[in-house]
């Protein structure tokens, strides 16, 4: 099952399958892209697991077994390919809540991100390599514009699994939060980057936007009522 709620602005989907550790089967897939339909305009986006345990522990190999054919693998690879490469293509910044575990396919959903924040008991890994296959739905690429092409090849090559510390260290992880506070961590994250302008340096960041464009959208910003507000808000420096 997928869930989505929406509060403030932040939409937050999460895989809640606990019989599996989250792990996505065909239908999950269908129930994401219904999910990041129904997510369209929000200003921020997070997704994550539930429970404690995993964030998502791959494919469910136990119903992807039935996959028996060249053509049935590739097509269920471009499935879910295209339903990461929409969440590394939402308009909004979009924030992976890493709860648990992040494995094989579930790192692949992790890195389609923009923010990964991770609790600190917390591991990930491309481990594909140990099962004889590879990472299909796009993060393998993703992995190497994070962490280079060499250490990439590492990871996913020798299925290398990381803790948080470590992965964070490799850029593979951006916060790592202990698990007491790390509800409250990634929610706050969200609702700071639910804002407008945060939407438009996701579109520079990712080079949406050339010069040009970019003077454009910041001056969309600047002449806004939100800008103006948060102007007069803003402290003044002390007067010599």
């Amino acid at each position: 099952m997928v869930d989505l709620e929406v509060d403030g602005g932040v939409a937050v989907i999460t895989i809640d399958r606990p019989e599996s550790r989250n792990a996505i089967a065909l239908a999950t897939m269908g129930q994401l892209g219904k999910a990041l339909d129904a997510a369209a305009g929000a200003r921020a986006l997070v997704v994550r697991g539930a429970g404690d345990r995993a964030f998502v522990s791959g494919g469910d190999l136990k119903q992807l077994a039935a996959l028996r054919t060249r053509e049935e693998a590739s097509a269920m690879a471009m499935r879910m390919r295209r339903i990461c490469d929409r969440i590394a293509s939402f308009p909004a910044p979009v924030v992976a809540a890493l709860n648990g575990h992040a494995l094989g396919g579930g790192a692949e959903v992790a890195v389609a991100a923009d923010i990964r924040v991770a609790a600190a008991d917390i591991k990930i890994g491309f481990t594909q390599s140990k099962l004889a296959i590879m990472p299909a739905w796009g993060g393998a690429e993703r992995l190497a514009a994070l962490v280079g092409r060499s250490r990439a090849l590492l990871l996913a090559g020798t299925g290398a699994v990381l803790d948080a510390a470590e992965a964070e260290r490799a850029g593979l992880v951006d916060v790592v939060v202990p698990r007491d506070s790390f509800e409250e961590r990634w929610r706050a994250l969200a609702a700071e980057l639910a804002t407008p302008s945060a939407r438009e340096i996701k579109r520079v960041v990712s080079g949406a936007l050339g010069p040009g464009e970019a003077a454009l959208a910041f001056a969309d910003l600047w002449v806004a009522d939100a800008h103006w507000q948060a102007a007069t808000r803003s402290p003044r420096p002390p007067s010599r």
